[in-house]
């Protein structure tokens, strides 16, 4: 079975369009295409129960970010920091063609 194509990266700045933690902006830290899921930096955070190991001696309750599906969040258009879509186009650079993201609102490539 093919990976379903997700269209944000790790390092992308996207805000939460819906769930609990509407309306807040932040990082992609991992993608995970096989499930549909994104971990965003500061977003969906929850509070794991670690045992004693010897990084962390102490153990206890640990806050971390969890998975948020793909859905709930829209990446940022760099040019006016608001929400956007996500098109591609094809660019051509002397011999080589390669595709790149390009936000819907203002027609800016996100790949540099």
């Amino acid at each position: 079975m093919a990976q379903p194509k997700l269209n944000v990266k790790a390092g992308d700045k996207v805000k939460v369009i819906s769930g609990k933690d509407k309306g807040k902006e932040g990082v992609i830290l991992k993608s995970l295409p096989a499930k549909e899921r994104v971990i965003v930096e500061g977003v969906n955070v929850v509070k794991k129960h670690a045992k004693p190991t010897q990084e962390n001696p102490q153990g206890g309750i640990l806050n971390q970010e969890a998975a948020i599906h793909v859905s709930n969040v829209m990446l940022i258009d760099p040019k006016s920091g608001e929400p956007t879509r996500i098109g591609y186009k094809v660019i051509e650079d002397g011999e080589k063609t390669r595709k790149v993201r390009v936000a819907k609102k203002s027609g800016e490539v996100i790949d540099k």
